[in-house]
């Protein structure tokens, strides 16, 4: 597997078992979710998904640590005439352990993609600057992935001016955040996103 355009290193503890999700070439796929601490004592909540031949998914590793190597990758899921773009951790390679160490804390991404929809810069009510992008990143055989990426202060000003199309490296940490949307009769439902939190950035001039 290419990872020169989108390698993710996670580590830490496996919280659920493992549901079924495809099939390929007769090799089947399985997804489960992973809890990865941030420095801050919270944690990210990231769905992955593993071969049947890395791991042996009819047992139940919960509370087990995993580290892994891979992509972040996406998918749209259609429900009826909505679509959802799904995120996940696609694995390459993992080891697990029972004991609890320090190295399962693992939470590192690089990507270099292309931005495929306006970058859009905003505000938050304590002044914090923040810019929202949507990274394209190729993948063999014609696919890419849709990456959402958020930027924070310097960064977010800087990535605010470039344009759609402009070819990016960016590395950082995979989040899940929790947001409130308003359904049609009023109320509102909690929903989980998932996107890279960018610590650094580079423009790789000469490619569009």
């Amino acid at each position: 597997m290419d990872l020169k355009n989108n390698n993710v290193t996670i580590a830490g503890k496996i919280v659920a078992g493992f549901t079924f999700e495809n099939e390929v070439c007769g090799e089947k796929f399985y997804m489960t979710d992973v809890l990865v601490y941030r420095n801050s004592g919270t944690y990210n909540l990231i769905p992955f998904m593993v071969s049947e031949r890395f791991i042996d998914v009819g047992k139940d590793y919960r509370d087990c640590y995993i580290l892994a190597n891979g992509q972040f990758r996406s998918y749209n899921r259609h429900d009826g005439d909505k679509s959802k773009l799904v995120l996940y951790v696609f694995a390459r390679d993992v080891s697990i352990s029972e004991d609890d160490c320090e190295e399962y804390e693992l939470n590192t991404v690089s990507l270099k993609g292309y931005i495929c929809k306006e970058p859009k810069y905003r505000k938050t009510p304590l002044g914090r600057e923040i810019t929202d992008l949507l990274l394209a990143v190729n993948r063999p055989y014609g696919k890419s992935d849709y990456i959402p990426c958020i930027c924070w202060g310097r960064n977010a000003r800087y990535v605010s001016n470039l344009e759609t199309g402009t070819c990016l490296k960016v590395s950082g940490r995979i989040q899940s955040r929790e947001y409130e949307k308003k359904l049609a009769d009023g109320t509102k439902d909690v929903r989980t996103t998932y996107e890279v939190s960018v610590s650094k950035i580079e423009v790789v001039e000469g490619e569009e």
